[in-house]
């Protein structure tokens, strides 16, 4: 199942991000995917804050992966960035599946990792520059049947 969804401006985005949110349950994985400056980590804050995030929400390029939980997020977080990753076998050395246990996983790059989208739970989107604003192109897991933002 194929959709496409416009996001003119970052209200959109915002927007977008929040419904993703509200459907979002431990074990799922959104694989962002898109070039450069497309917008992944945008959409990846935008999730955060509707899940209920106050703080910073740095760009994982160089840390490859953060961890985001506690009293204020509805479920625990793990954002991940793989642009670094020279194969897949190297997220296994990240130790990612302990990482994922009881979260939800915002994936950028989900490409380098090996991908994600064999997992019935994921929703895969990539996002592309479309004037001024972006579109999102999303493909969802079995799991996501009935709850596509």
């Amino acid at each position: 199942m194929s959709q496409r969804v416009e996001l003119p401006d970052l209200a959109a985005m915002d927007s977008f991000g929040e419904r993703i949110a509200w459907q979002l349950r431990a074990g799922d994985v959104v694989a962002l995917s898109g070039g450069l400056g497309a917008g992944k980590t945008t959409l990846s804050r935008a999730i955060l804050r509707s899940l209920g995030h106050e703080g910073d929400v740095p760009s994982p390029t160089f840390t490859i992966i953060e961890h985001y939980e506690g009293q204020h997020l509805r479920l625990p977080i793990v954002h991940a960035d793989f642009y670094r990753l020279n194969s897949p076998e190297e997220v296994y050395e990240l130790g990612l599946d302990d990482y994922r246990e009881g979260a939800a996983l915002l994936a950028e790059w989900p490409e380098s990792a090996g991908g994600f989208a064999h997992e019935p739970a994921c929703l895969s989107i990539v996002l592309e520059v479309a004037d001024e604003g972006r579109v999102a192109t999303v493909e969802a897991g079995a799991d996501w049947v009935g709850r596509l933002p």
